[in-house]
């Protein structure tokens, strides 16, 4: 009765988190919800929907990394406000990947690599500034991007097109 009693207290606590942030619901499709719920449970290592510095410690050391900073779990936790369950953890990464810079500050960054202004850069020169400036992608990454990535018959990237999907999603993956 207790383990029941205990249940239902996280139950209405979680509701009243959803209502208070439902919002959050509605910045991921469907699909991108469940992985984040996927997530969510690999961190979760105890299982009682809640993440603690013991679920960190423990996601940690199965990824090999065995002494991490007590500081920095602390700090982790405390992005939470609160106890982190899923709605909290789903507004955190939607406060984070809500976080991208404003779609005309990338455009911006853009326009330096396009000082004729015809609103595209070449696909070598931004794959070559990729791989050996600031923070480097690797070749796959690289990859992943450009099959992502808008370009025209010449091989250049409308950089426009790309931001667009950069702030506001790739409608084509849906």
């Amino acid at each position: 009765a207790s383990r029941k009693a205990g249940t239902r207290g996280k139950a209405a606590a979680t509701k009243q988190a959803q209502r208070g942030s439902s919002n959050v619901f509605s910045m991921f499709e469907q699909a991108q919800i469940q992985e984040f719920k996927e997530a969510f449970s690999c961190i979760d290592q105890n299982r009682d929907g809640i993440i603690c510095k013991s679920d960190l410690k423990e996601t940690y050391s199965q990824l090999g990394r065995v002494s991490v900073p007590e500081e920095e779990l602390e700090a982790m936790l405390q992005e939470g406000k609160g106890p982190i369950n899923f709605t909290v953890f789903l507004t955190l990464f939607g406060e984070k990947l809500n976080g991208t810079d404003p779609e005309e500050a990338i455009l911006s960054a853009f326009r330096m690599f396009d000082p004729s202004g015809q609103g595209v850069v070449n696909k070598d020169e931004f794959k070559q500034l990729l791989l050996t400036q600031a923070d480097k992608f690797s070749p796959a990454e690289v990859e992943q991007l450009f099959a992502l990535t808008p370009m025209d018959l010449a091989g250049n990237i409308d950089y426009k097109s790309l931001c667009y999907i950069i702030t506001h999603g790739d409608e084509k993956e849906e």
